[in-house]
């Protein structure tokens, strides 16, 4: 069992508060992203989709899990289950410094997590106040006008990496 951790950063202008749609916990914002084998080291060519609100019976026949597939290459069983309470929104501050913000933590038994992509259903706040849903971010940027705080903002140069928790 090795629990990862995704971290995303952006640049952030004149926005705050980056996190999915009904926050970090939301139960049914999808997180895509490709797995690695962990017996073989074969990459998933389709990305992988994982909800909270979505579980299946683990192959073990040991309550459930949100993802239980089989590796294409080598037959191997795996599966990914989502670990609540990890999450923090991605601030300015944050964002300025360079710094990464944690968004949901998987345990992962089989597969490693890689790859993940930016879709939709993410919103953030302008420092002014003006609050900004069902952002897009699958393009990689998002930009309007902050009529409340007269200025633009933006988002771009997203990032995310899995760290290993221990």
């Amino acid at each position: 069992m090795v629990n990862y951790l995704l971290m995303i950063t952006a640049e952030l202008e004149n926005l705050t508060d980056l996190q999915p749609q009904g926050g970090c916990d939301d139960p049914n914002f999808s997180y895509y992203f490709k797995l690695k084998c962990g017996n073989c080291g074969e990459v998933t060519q389709k990305e992988t989709c994982v909800t909270l609100n979505e579980t299946v019976p683990s192959a073990k026949g040991k309550g459930e899990t949100h993802l239980s597939q089989k590796c294409k290459f080598c037959s191997r069983e795996g599966t990914v289950s989502m670990i609540t309470g990890r999450g923090r929104p991605l601030t300015h501050e944050q964002a300025e410094a360079g710094k990464y913000a944690p968004l949901m933590s998987f345990d992962c038994r089989g597969f490693e997590p890689v790859g993940f992509s930016f879709g939709s259903s993410w919103k953030a706040e302008s420092l002014a106040g003006t609050k900004y849903n069902d952002i897009d971010l699958s393009g990689g940027e998002f930009a309007e006008y902050d009529e409340k705080g007269e200025c633009p903002v933006m988002i771009s140069n997203l990032r995310a990496k899995f760290d290993v928790v221990k």
